[in-house]
């Protein structure tokens, strides 16, 4: 009877696990390691909830570089996030979606979301499970429904395949695929610069004199906002760019319904910004130096601009060229040319 029992056992895995002829190995979706730097703050995402795996990572992989998930089946996810440029659509000041359609805000990147407790420019949603909604719902993006794109993959027998092999019960519906997408972002881990060899002690790195004259005014004048090493607290804040006049765009209180959050919007991390141009969430600076220059003397007033840019001698923060040069030559310590080639995350 026990020879029985493991024989009738063989026969369901395999029958449960063939398609179209090839066989999954339901042992072989191994648990994927998430990196969590030690000069890191902890992790947001529940982990336990939705645990990387083999076959999830891949099955996320997949879809987000399918044009699938457009109404007209050619935008990606990685048509606007490009991982050579650290996951964000560099030269573009605005997101071209579906017909070349221009969307109203810059692409952010998607590297460490899952430190992060809040996503997009506006914090629409809390949950980096339901972010992709976002763009694939937007009219503007990728156009199309979520029951639209589940109606295209369940029709292809690779995807069936392939859900059927990342989660238990096989099924290619909304709680998998947005699983499987949120699986290959929370591997997306940028830590490996040359700023964290040198706070880790690794390789022995070590910062030229103008990169550690360029850390100390960092942590004078903008670590109030991008805190921590993940250089962003997350937060919504008016940082007085004066509103583009053609957008109209009211930031976090579009979410919020409050006027007390009008034209916040969430401070973005630093990692990998040579990398990221243009900046802000309209893209109107094309350089760091640009950048700069707004904060020396750009800074506009208005009743919900962040207390930290106002000074007895008015709006903005003091620098002099010099500390300037300094700061972008510090913020270059922050590419991480690991995670920018890490085949892991290439599109195939």
């Amino acid at each position: 009877m026990k020879y029985l029992a493991w024989a009738m056992l063989l026969i369901t895995l395999v029958a449960c696990n063939e398609e179209d002829g090839g066989y999954i190995d339901i042992e072989d979706n191994e648990r994927l390691t998430v990196a969590i730097p030690s000069n890191f703050p902890p992790m947001v995402y529940q982990i336990e909830e939705n645990p990387p795996t083999r076959y999830g990572f891949e099955l996320g992989k997949k879809l987000f570089y399918d044009g699938k998930l457009s109404a007209n089946g050619f935008i990606s996810c990685g048509f606007c996030h490009e991982q050579r440029f650290s996951f964000t659509h560099h030269g573009h000041q605005f997101s071209h979606g579906i017909d070349d359609k221009e969307g109203t805000r810059n692409t952010p990147s998607i590297a460490n979301m899952a430190f992060f407790s809040e996503f997009a420019w506006d914090g629409a949603t809390s949950h980096l499970d339901l972010f992709p909604i976002i763009p694939i719902t937007n009219e503007v993006e990728m156009g199309e429904t979520m029951t639209g794109v589940l109606e295209k993959l369940r029709a292809d027998s690779d995807y069936q395949k392939a859900f059927k092999a990342a989660f238990e019960d096989g099924g290619v519906n909304h709680e998998n695929f947005l699983k499987a997408i949120a699986q290959f972002m929370v591997m997306m881990v940028s830590y490996n610069s040359k700023y964290d060899k040198y706070v880790r002690n690794e390789d022995g790195v070590a910062l030229t004199e103008e990169e550690l004259h360029g850390l100390h005014i960092f942590q004078q004048k903008c670590a109030s906002c991008h805190t921590t090493d993940l250089f962003s607290d997350g937060s919504f804040r008016n940082n007085g760019l004066p509103p583009n006049p053609g957008i109209n765009d009211i930031g976090r209180a579009e979410v919020s319904g409050s006027v007390n959050d009008n034209h916040k919007f969430k401070v973005p991390s630093l990692r990998n910004v040579t990398l990221t141009a243009p900046y802000m969430h309209d893209g109107r600076f094309g350089s760091l130096e640009s950048v700069l220059n707004f904060y020396q003397n750009g800074v506009q007033d208005s009743p919900t601009l962040d207390p930290l840019l106002k000074t007895e001698e008015g709006f903005g923060i003091s620098m002099n060229d010099a500390e300037k040069m300094a700061l972008i030559a510090f913020l270059g310590t922050l590419t991480d040319e690991e995670f920018i080639n890490d085949e892991r995350f290439a599109e195939y």
